[in-house]
């Protein structure tokens, strides 16, 4: 991933560079028309030959219109670019490449980031709502905890059949800090509540599902001392309940 990372940015880098020279030029070359406009009157009294056939040009390059989209343009191109840069900064946040280590984290950049990544499969059918409290940092292991997150949103986003709303939901108690992922989903039968966190257990259809995600998602939870929790109802969505410790030597030791 970090190498992929990197070839990545050093093109983006190149084009980046590129869009600003072209930008600078555009400019340049638009003054240079506006001082032509200026001498128009000149011009035309002297050769009004030639005043007409560029008179022809403007109209049929559309010269006002082109100079309005020359700025929207380069915009919207660096905006692009902007978006990308954001792209692959999440990915790698995402992943921590060499990172696998205890670390103290903020949860709200790693859910962000990882909305980020997910968004594809979501936009469609999802509205996200976030209601975020003040979190202190936890020590955690951050692209462990990134996949929790991408398992849970895209669950959430498969049990939404037409269009509905994913609630992002964060809070802090004494001892630590929890995070709920609600959907207005199709919700669980109660028959199936309690083994969907076993490995390999799914109601999706052969081939839509490997029944792993929520599985691998309780052991990255219990690995970090903390609580998968869920509630749900058929017809009434689901909400997914991550409570997690401040720290891990607070856990040992008591």
């Amino acid at each position: 991933a970090a190498g992929v990372a990197h070839e990545i940015n050093n093109p983006i880098g190149y084009v980046s560079a590129n869009l600003g020279t072209l930008s600078e030029y555009a400019a340049d070359l638009l003054k240079l028309v506006a001082a032509y406009e200026e001498a128009e009157a000149a011009i035309g009294s002297a050769a009004p030959q030639q005043l007409a056939a560029i008179r022809r040009i403007k109209q049929d390059v559309a010269l006002d219109a082109l100079r309005s989209d020359i700025a929207d343009l380069g915009s919207e191109t660096g905006d692009g670019l902007a978006r990308v840069r954001k792209i692959v900064q999440d990915l790698k946040d995402f992943s921590h490449v060499g990172e696998s280590r205890w670390q103290f984290a903020d949860l709200h950049h790693g859910i962000d980031s990882t909305l980020n990544i997910a968004w594809n499969e979501l936009k469609y059918k999802v509205d996200v709502i976030k209601s975020y409290a003040t979190l202190p940092e936890i020590e955690c292991l951050p692209s462990e905890l990134n996949q929790v997150f991408m398992n849970l949103f895209i669950n959430a986003a498969h049990a939404i059949k037409t269009r509905g709303e994913i609630r992002i939901t964060t809070g802090a108690d004494v001892d630590g800090v929890w995070v709920e992922v609600a959907d207005t989903g199709c919700g669980i039968a109660n028959e199936h509540l309690p083994r969907i966190f076993e490995p390999f257990f799914t109601t999706k259809p052969v081939g839509q599902g490997t029944g792993l995600g929520l599985a691998l998602s309780y052991s990255i939870v219990k690995k970090h001392n903390g609580r998968l929790d869920v509630r749900s109802a058929p017809g009434e969505g689901t909400v997914f309940r991550i409570w997690l410790p401040l720290t891990q030597g607070a856990v040992v030791a008591a």
